[in-house]
Formats: structure tokens, C-alpha cells, sequence
């Protein structure tokens, strides 16, 4: 397992970590992991950059836009031979 070293952490957050996990009845280090358990397992990243994008965008504000038609590719340009 690893281990993570937390640095400038406010007094105020120290002290209110420290009270929380003396109500659970829990070290200050093992609240610590069940509040970072509970926040990475809510907050799951986006599938997809699209899905992501749609997800900022209220149903009601969303548009759908008509796109052209696609043509066919047209045929490269042929290059001369024996020049040189």
C-alpha cells in the first residue's frame, strides 16, 4: 500500500479531522482514507470528452445541429513520372 504525506494543512482542518474521527472512534489517519474512500468513489471521471461537455450543458440549453452531407473523397492528383 502507499503512503501520502500531507504538508501545509491549516490548523483548523487538522483539529476538525482529529475531532470527526474521535467521534467515529477512529484514528485521525483512518478517517483520513474513509473520507478519500467516499470522495474518489463518488466522483468518477467522465467517460468521454463528449460526455463530459454534455454533462455541463443543462438538456435545455443543448441544440442539435444539421450537418452537411458527406461527399465522396475525391482521387489524389496523380504525379507525373520519368520527370527528372
Amino acid at each position: 500500500m502507499a503512503s501520502i504525506t500531507i504538508r501545509n494543512l491549516d490548523d483548523d482542518i487538522k483539529q476538525r479531522l482529529r475531532v470527526r474521527a474521535a467521534e467515529r472512534g477512529h484514528s485521525m489517519e483512518e478517517e483520513a482514507r474513509d473520507i478519500l474512500r467516499r470522495v474518489m468513489a463518488e466522483s468518477a471521471p467522465p467517460r468521454n470528452l463528449a460526455a463530459s461537455i454534455r454533462a455541463r450543458i443543462p438538456p435545455g440549453d443543448r441544440i442539435d445541429l444539421d450537418l452537411p452531407v458527406r461527399e465522396p473523397m475525391r482521387q489524389p492528383k496523380q504525379l507525373g513520372k520519368g520527370r527528372g
